[in-house]
């Protein structure tokens, strides 16, 4: 279910930047909702097999989101106007790699042997035993998309590209962007192969076990140092395209505000006493 989801979403973003209203706004709130259907589908893998905390979140967080979003992007407002199209962008960046199989075998493994590279660099003695495969004292780590930033890199330009910008702009955030995220992505794999395969977290099982044996070295370095470290890079990686462009810092402020607002209306909290 989740793919088609995916594919559906994909489907629907290109509709957004393709027709004209009203026809791209209802693509729009379709292929929202389409991204969190495919996050709340796969909930139970996330926790319970993943044991996964990041995603379940989104997953949550996207209902409220869902419910401000789509009445505002009906209204055509600018602001989700944008943001919709910055997801648009993401996806037009993603679908080579995602959908077109070879291409994102290619990825996959130029990540594993540069991976693999650096581990060698370091001393650490993994091997690459397959194309996507790194081994070490009897644990092996499989390379996939996801290990590969190439979402992140979607996802960040995406929001680089929403607004209007000068085609200077552009390439500068087109290289902070990609450069950046590729060559962190790098290391960040580095570190989930040697704290996984080397065994340095094993610690707390009863949050961090899925019943695999040595699984609690991968829950720690993968699922929360790695994803939380991931998570504080874009933010400031985010800050730095604020700097480059104040039009996407505009942006940001105007959908803080948009949702912010929004929610109290809905809880009550901004209601005078």
């Amino acid at each position: 279910m989740e793919p088609l989801l995916i594919y559906a979403a994909a489907i629907f973003f290109i509709g957004f930047l393709l027709l004209r209203r009203p026809y791209n706004l209802y693509c729009a709130a379709a292929g929202w909702t389409a991204i969190i259907l495919s996050i709340l589908v796969d909930l139970p893998h996330y926790i319970f097999v993943e044991n996964n905390f990041m995603y379940p979140l989104f997953g949550i967080l996207g209902i409220p989101f869902l419910a401000i979003t789509i009445p505002e992007i009906l209204r055509n407002n600018k602001l989700t106007i944008y943001l919709s199209r910055g997801a648009a962008i993401a996806f037009l960046i993603y679908i080579p790699f995602g959908f077109y199989q070879p291409l994102g075998d290619w990825l996959i493994a130029v990540v594993t042997s540069e991976v693999s590279s650096l581990l060698g660099l370091f001393g650490f003695g993994a091997e690459k035993v397959a194309w996507n495969m790194i081994e070490y004292n009897n644990f092996r780590v499989e390379i996939i998309l996801a290990c590969t930033g190439i979402q992140s890199i979607a996802i960040m330009l995406g929001l680089a590209y929403c607004v209007p910008s000068e085609r200077r702009q552009k390439l500068m955030a087109f290289l902070l962007v990609v450069q950046t995220i590729y060559i962190l992505n790098l290391f960040r794999n580095v570190f989930v192969v040697m704290a996984y395969t080397g065994q340095w977290f094993q610690v707390f099982p009863e949050i961090a076990s899925n019943g695999e044996i040595g699984y609690e070295s991968f829950f720690w370095a993968h699922n929360v140092m790695a994803e939380l470290g991931a998570l504080i890079f874009l933010v400031l990686l985010a800050l730095a395209l604020f700097k480059l462009n104040p039009a996407l810092g505009e942006f940001a402020e105007g959908i803080v505000t948009l949702y912010t607002e929004k929610i109290m209306k809905i809880t009550g909290a901004g209601k005078d006493r």
